[in-house]
C-alpha cells in the first residue's frame, strides 16, 4: 500500500506524464516492474471509481488528470484566477532566477512585463529594492504560501 501511496503521489504532484523509470527514480522504489504493476491496480481502482480523476497511459507515460467530462470546470477556474496567463508567465521567470534584475525580466518577457511586475507588487508577491539603475525582484513568503512551494526546494531545483 505504502508504495502505491508514493506513486500515486508522484502523479498527483507532478500533473504531467511521467515515465516509469522517472517515478522509480523520485520514489525510490527499485523495481520498475512493481511500479508498473501498481500503476495497473490504480488505473483499474480510478476506472471503477465514481469520480473526476482517471489514470490515463500514453506513450508509456502515465498522467492523473480529469474526465473530459469535467475539464469545463478546470477551463473556468483557470480562467477567473487571480493571476492572468502572461502575468503567470512573468511570475514563472522570476522565479526561476529569483533574486533577479528587473531589466532581464523585462528582456526575456517584453515590455509588458513592467505592467506584471506591477500587479505582482501590489498583490505581495514580489519585492523590489533598487539595484544600480534597476530593481532587485524576490519572491515573498505569500507567493510561497500561496503556490504550496518550500522556498529550500525552489532554490535546489534552479541549481
Amino acid at each position: 500500500m505504502e508504495n502505491r501511496n508514493k506513486i500515486e503521489s508522484v502523479l498527483f504532484i507532478l500533473g504531467r506524464p511521467v515515465s516509469v523509470p522517472e517515478i522509480a527514480s523520485l520514489t525510490s522504489i527499485g523495481s520498475q516492474g512493481l511500479i508498473a504493476q501498481k500503476l495497473l491496480e490504480l488505473k483499474d481502482e480510478y476506472s471503477k471509481r465514481q469520480g473526476p480523476l482517471e489514470l490515463v497511459n500514453e506513450a508509456d507515460k502515465w498522467k492523473l488528470c480529469l474526465k473530459k467530462e469535467y475539464l469545463y470546470l478546470s477551463e473556468k477556474l483557470l480562467s477567473d484566477s487571480e493571476l492572468d496567463f502572461p502575468t503567470q508567465e512573468t511570475l514563472a521567470v522570476i522565479a526561476y532566477k529569483q533574486p533577479v534584475l528587473q531589466a532581464e525580466i523585462i528582456k526575456i518577457r517584453g515590455n509588458k512585463a513592467y505592467d506584471h511586475i506591477h500587479f505582482l507588487k501590489e498583490s505581495s508577491f514580489v519585492t523590489s529594492e533598487k539595484s544600480g539603475r534597476t530593481r532587485m525582484l524576490k519572491l515573498t513568503q505569500k507567493f510561497f504560501d500561496y503556490f504550496d512551494v518550500v522556498d529550500n526546494n525552489l532554490k535546489l531545483k534552479n541549481e
